[in-house]
């Protein structure tokens, strides 16, 4: 065993690459991207470090041309969510030992894997299969996803060096011990990164872990346990499910062993799980750990001093990247009356020079929405918009799912600032305006505080430093990560600790210490160098 205080390579944010024409990324990613075009894959469980296929299987499209199969996956019977717990349990007597520094290893090595032979790959599936435009795919699957993995080795290393102090008399050690029992992930579509990074970040600190991907997340996710398995991870810790979700759910939670629950998904779906826990709690044999981030109606709010051809770039920006599929993607945008002419004509202008297809073509901003369901929902309520007086769209509005699930990126703006898609989340390219009086900027701030159950991210657009300190203590409860002077979105590893609170999570802070602090269970060691020998205290006399 070796010896030592180890020093960790210094994380660094990776460098976006550009895709620019004639540059040999985007070669490498389109070529990529052709080649698992044409190639169907069978995605089967992994339990312990083997493919586990059961015949019982769905298909994989693009949601751009829902048509095109570009392969299966493999649905889970209980027999498999219990074999893969058993298993998880059989590698923590190994993992939960292995000293830290291995463990690191491994994870820096996933990250030099993404960063180098997989990130053509991991770019190319996650733009097939998610529909992400290859920048979108890039600054996620690759960057974010690297720095996740890097950063997290060097917030481990900060965490272990937590240490009270001691004495001459004693000497008292902290440390930092995996959760006792396995742990559950259950991840999202939208972030190829956030998919990985919450079962790495646990196994990472010792624990073992139940994976549930999202059914529209396999195809890429295949490939990030392919780069887990050659950085390393050791057959049991990360096992993957996939099927029926109350299934697979029920039978991680019956078992006693249940030790956490690492979540981004629906706020319904996460206080659902809650409840079930609770429900199960005289059962287990610790209190699980609950870690979510789920929804957000995320906001603009320009005052009356700000740059209007800002607030119309944080609109476009904030709200149509990557078909506002983004939990922190901006949904609602109070304008102030003088600067809504101009606002309004920038921000028409953006969004029809907006050109959607499919993410091969590097010309398109805009592609499809994930799937029908969510088709469906956002083609609903646009056709609301269109009948209901106190609303008006003045760009977009139409939609197309005859190929592939495109809604047009569409602005509705309304004289009822508790209109519906005020107040609901879409999770789509819709983005609703509300024009209030430029003079009753504080009343605003109260009705922004006000309207939605959310608290994730929002922006204030000012030049006048007063407004934007009022905003910012107006606003501190309804939103995690708050952006002054830019789009609420766009969150980086180590530089803006990502969470909400309110309906929008337990705010633990993906991308930062306080998160994997969360996975780990402090124990306190005392030892004392001269030993009492008599029970008697001075004061007894």
């Amino acid at each position: 065993m070796g010896k030592g205080f180890f020093n960790v390579p210094i994380a660094i944010n990776e460098p976006v690459k550009s895709y620019a024409p004639g540059s040999p990324e985007r070669e490498a990613v389109l070529e990529a991207y052709k080649d698992m075009w044409n190639t169907k894959i069978d995605v089967p469980l992994y339990i312990n470090g083997k493919d586990v296929s059961t015949g019982n299987t769905k298909t994989m499209s693009a949601p751009h041309d829902h048509q095109h199969v570009v392969g299966t996956y493999h649905l889970a019977e209980k027999s498999n969510i219990e074999d893969a717990i058993a298993t998880a349990l059989e590698a923590r007597k190994t993992w939960s030992q292995l000293p830290w520094e291995h463990r690191a290893g491994i994870f820096l090595k996933a990250a030099e894997l993404i960063a180098g032979p997989y990130r053509a790959k991991i770019n190319a599936a996650t733009m097939i299969a998610q529909s992400k435009t290859v920048h979108q795919a890039e600054i996620d699957a690759s960057c974010e996803l690297i720095d996740f993995l890097r950063f997290n080795v060097q917030f481990m290393t900060d965490i272990y060096h937590e240490q009270p102090e001691s004495s001459s008399e004693a000497w008292n050690r902290l440390e930092y011990r995996p959760l006792e029992g396995f742990t559950y992930a259950v991840t999202p579509f939208n972030f190829t990164a956030i998919a990985a990074n919450l079962p790495a970040c646990m196994a990472m600190m010792g624990n073992v872990v139940v994976w549930k991907p999202s059914d529209s997340q396999i195809f890429s996710a295949k490939i990030i346990m392919d780069v887990f398995k050659e950085a390393g991870v050791p057959d049991g810790v990360i096992n993957v499910v996939f099927g029926d979700p109350a299934m697979i759910t029920d039978t991680v939670m019956e078992s006693p062993d249940f030790s956490g629950l690492h979540f981004t998904g629906s706020t319904f779906i996460f206080k659902e799980l809650w409840k079930k826990i609770g429900n199960n709690i005289h059962s287990y044999k610790t209190y699980p750990r609950i870690v979510g981030e789920t929804g957000g109606k995320d906001f603009i709010i320009a005052h009356k001093s700000a740059n209007p051809i800002q607030v119309a770039t944080a609109i476009s920006r904030g709200a149509f990247e990557f078909q506002g599929q983004k939990c922190s993607a901006a949904s609602r945008a109070y304008v102030p009356s003088n600067l809504w002419d101009t606002v309004k004509e920038r921000v028409i202008k953006d969004v029809t020079s907006f050109k959607m297809g499919s993410p091969e073509d590097f010309n398109n901003f805009i592609t499809a929405v994930i799937h029908e369901g969510s088709f469906d929902k956002l083609a609903k309520y646009i056709d609301g918009a269109k009948n209901d007086a106190d609303a008006e769209i003045i760009v977009g509005g139409n939609y197309d799912k005859s190929k592939g699930y495109f809604i047009e990126p569409t602005i509705i703006v309304t004289s009822n600032p508790k209109y519906t898609t005020m107040c609901t989340e879409l999770f789509g390219p819709v983005m609703t305006i509300y024009v209030y009086d430029e003079n009753h900027y504080s009343e605003t701030l109260q009705l922004i505080d006000e309207t939605s159950e959310y608290a994730l991210t929002g922006a204030v657009l000012s030049t006048d430093r007063y407004a934007i300190d009022e905003a910012t203590k107006a606003l501190q409860n309804c939103a995690g990560n708050f952006y002054i002077n830019d789009k609420p979105t766009g969150a980086v590893v180590g530089q803006q600790p990502f969470g909400g609170a309110r309906a929008s999570g337990t705010n633990d802070k993906a991308g930062s210490a306080l998160n994997l602090l969360r996975w780990v269970s402090p124990r306190m060691i005392k030892e004392t160098f001269v030993t009492p020998t008599n029970y008697r205290y001075p004061f007894l006399g």
